[in-house]
């Protein structure tokens, strides 16, 4: 303890108020245990302010924007201006909203929360440095902890960000005037997500990738539609080149990028987004003093129930590894609380979904049909086409499809991959069949509204039975 510090004890310490953390809180409050939750920032993590919430509010709206400019088809002729600072402002309020309800709901489940930076002093005991002049510290010893204290972007070298040409994915969804252009270095999910929200604003959007293709891990048949939507909207794509760095000419970044011949090229814009991917952040809790030690991914690793090598401390979320999605955190805060509360719960990993908010959108869950032949599986596959569905022509797209995994010999659903509008919401349905040991005609016989984008669900599976009806069975 520090001269000065306030000391005060908790049953569990919590380093971080991101999805995985509040939800870890929350659920510790309301299993009777003390619980003190520390966050640097702002409650809600990057997710609710950074993240998932803010994208998809820009997401919402540059789609709303962009349909009522295109639908002369439909016998529709309108034109939406679109006032940038206006539609950042509403996305600011949806933000605000939901971060004063994390708030509202640890302190209605009895969570003590605190504002400031906590570091580990030892297993123990953690030093909470509070924000703002004169405020102090104070020291916590704790019974348990868990660490919850995210990712953030990582920084390319040469081309770290500055908030004015060069722009981490938070920067771009706080500007409130659209530059004329702008190279996003990148093609994952962030760089295609706001790639695509540029281009329908009316950026000239660049996409420089050192990889051969869009959205690594993804099946070519799923990254080919959105990529091939992406140029329809004006997207150009640049690949097997890495950006080396860049120099500001006549106002504007100049971007440099290499391919492995040695081959460079330039790329001008009037800003530069830096999308390479998200790193853990463990330096700022001084994990070594706790006997916590990064992987060499920088991650810290964890069993089935969330807990690190040091038996009563716990991470969940980003910082606790791959994939780093919000509601895998939700997940590890809610076993990590109820392993500490003396509950049966363990973690599994076999359905956790995954969403692209492109357009169209991805998701999926489970194997794939390649990872089920790893696997040990014979796998056999149905899918259902998009343009054999009347809800997908309705909303004026054709291009998508929903394909299902099973097993031959049990029928057991193994995995989807669904490139759909509202495919983040369909996926929903093929992860619960994965969690419930559902096979095939399960789906198959559920009776699927009419007409709905979840018909191609149903269909997909009974096309991997053969007795598909509204497309031809494979």
């Amino acid at each position: 303890m520090v001269v000065g510090d306030i000391a005060t004890g908790t049953e569990v310490l919590i380093i971080g108020g991101g999805p995985g953390g509040y939800v870890a809180a929350i659920r510790a409050g309301q299993l009777g245990l003390d619980v003190t939750l520390v966050e640097k920032d702002a409650y809600g993590g990057t997710c609710l302010n950074d993240g998932c919430i803010p994208s998809k509010a820009l997401i919402h709206g540059t789609n709303l924007a962009h349909e009522v400019n295109n639908a002369e088809a439909m016998g529709i002729h309108a034109r939406a201006d679109v006032d940038l600072k206006g539609l950042v402002g509403w996305k600011d309020g949806v933000v605000d909203q939901l971060t004063s309800g994390v708030e509202k709901l640890c302190k209605a489940n009895g969570v003590n929360l605190v504002q400031g930076r906590a570091e580990f002093v030892d297993e123990n005991t953690a030093r909470v440095a509070h924000g703002g002049e004169g405020q102090g510290s104070e020291t916590i010893e704790f019974e348990h902890a868990i660490v919850a204290t995210g990712s953030r972007p990582i920084q390319l070298p040469g081309l770290e960000f500055d908030g004015e040409h060069i722009l981490s994915s938070k920067d771009v969804l706080d500007l409130d005037e659209l530059p004329d252009s702008m190279v996003v270095v990148g093609g994952g999910y962030i760089g295609m997500e706001l790639s695509t929200v540029l281009a329908k604003l009316g950026c000239e959007v660049t996409v420089v990738e050192m990889l051969d293709d869009i959205l690594p891990g993804y099946q070519d048949d799923v990254t080919r539609i959105v990529r091939g939507r992406a140029e329809e909207l004006g997207v150009e794509f640049t690949f097997g080149e890495a950006a080396q760095g860049w120099e500001e000419v006549g106002g504007q970044a100049r971007v440099t990028t290499e391919t492995e011949d040695g081959e460079t090229f330039e790329y001008d814009a009037d800003k530069v987004l830096v999308a390479v991917g998200r790193q853990a952040v463990t330096d700022t809790v001084a994990s070594e003093a706790a006997g916590l030690e990064p992987n060499d991914a920088g991650f810290l690793e964890t069993d089935h129930q969330a807990r690190t090598d040091v038996e009563h401390i716990f991470a969940v979320g980003d910082v606790a590894g791959e994939p780093m999605l919000a509601h895998k955190a939700y997940k590890e805060g809610h076993v990590a609380a109820e392993v500490i509360a003396g509950e049966p719960a363990a973690l599994d990993y076999q359905a956790v979904p995954a969403a692209v908010f492109t357009d169209p959108e991805i998701g999926t869950v489970g194997m794939t049909e390649s990872e089920a032949e790893e696997a040990g599986f014979d796998p056999i596959v149905g899918e259902m086409p998009l343009r054999a569905s009347g809800r997908a022509l309705t909303l004026g797209t054709d291009e998508g499809f929903v394909r299902i995994v099973a097993d031959e010999e049990t029928k057991f659903v193994l995995g989807a991959q669904i490139v759909s509008p509202d495919a983040s919401e369909l996926i929903a349905e093929v992860g619960l069949a994965i969690e419930m040991g559902a096979q095939l005609e399960d789906i198959a016989a559920t009776i699927h509204t009419h007409p709905t984008l979840s018909e191609a669900v149903g269909e997909a599976a009974a096309n991997a039975r053969g007795e598909a009806t509204h497309t031809l069975n494979r």
